[in-house]
């Protein structure tokens, strides 16, 4: 029988290091799947997800076990870890050689992707990356992360009323991008609500 997160902090927390390798293991493809839609880049995810995971060990003593909602918790550090990233000289410099080298040569790094998932996913997956960070953000965490307005309010530390805002303008600019008919198609595949 799986042991709650809770049970498993309380074990972190007497100092039994398998503990905290369960809790790694069973919140691990959560937080990476964030990170890597958000930066579509397989390497950088995983970097990222190791520093989440990092902090995540450093800063375990400060989790509120009474709120119940580890995985939350969890994500407001990948979230901010991953801004965090996106705001660096590091993330920068690599978009700005990306563009160089786009022009010089064909991207193929999605090949793969493109072999092994439907033709619909990745539309919609070409459509989310091209949305403006907050809103790609807001829209991840909602569809894909399965959480409530408030969940992403209080991961994000914006207000409901802003979350609400950019879904809806996210949802506004998917339908644009994938056209009227194939956006609603798209996302009856994606279980995305409009």
């Amino acid at each position: 029988m799986a042991q709650t997160d809770e049970k498993l902090i309380k074990e972190i927390l007497k100092g039994n290091e398998s503990a905290m390798e369960i809790l790694v293991k069973k919140h691990y493809n959560l937080v990476h799947s964030y990170i890597y839609r958000t930066t579509n880049d397989y390497n950088i995810s995983y970097d990222i997800t190791q520093e989440v995971f990092i902090k995540m060990m450093k800063n375990i003593e400060k989790y509120n076990l009474e709120s119940g909602k580890f995985k939350n918790w969890l994500l407001k550090i990948a979230v901010n870890t991953t801004k965090d990233y996106l705001k660096s000289k590091t993330y920068k410099q690599r978009v700005e050689n990306y563009d160089i080298e786009n022009h010089q040569m064909e991207d193929t790094s999605n090949v793969i992707d493109i072999i092994s998932k439907k033709e619909e996913s990745i539309k919609i997956k070409e459509a989310v990356e091209n949305l403006p960070t907050l809103q790609r953000e807001a829209i991840l965490l909602k569809y894909y992360n399965d959480l409530k307005i408030k969940e992403i309010s209080d991961i994000t530390g914006d207000n409901e009323n802003t979350i609400k805002s950019r879904l809806f303008n996210g949802i506004k600019n998917l339908k644009k991008l994938l056209g009227g008919e194939l956006f609603e198609e798209e996302c009856k595949h994606a279980q995305i609500k409009m």
